[in-house]
């Protein structure tokens, strides 16, 4: 998983951010080890800020 920081703000957007959550879905067949799992809830995270990013752009 690349390393970055929400605290500091997403840089991929939330279509890049949602396909990397599909992709882990997919590699681990729909039940998450406890590893994949914690990378999930930063993805989440992740594309969370992304998408507040784009709604406060467009107001």
């Amino acid at each position: 998983m690349p390393p970055y920081s929400v605290a500091s703000g997403s840089v991929r957007s939330a279509a890049e951010v949602n396909e990397q959550i599909r992709a882990l879905w997919l590699r681990a067949g729909g039940s998450l080890s406890a590893q994949e799992r914690k990378e999930y809830e930063l993805l989440v995270v992740e594309w969370a800020a992304a998408i507040r990013g784009t709604v406060i752009k467009a107001a």
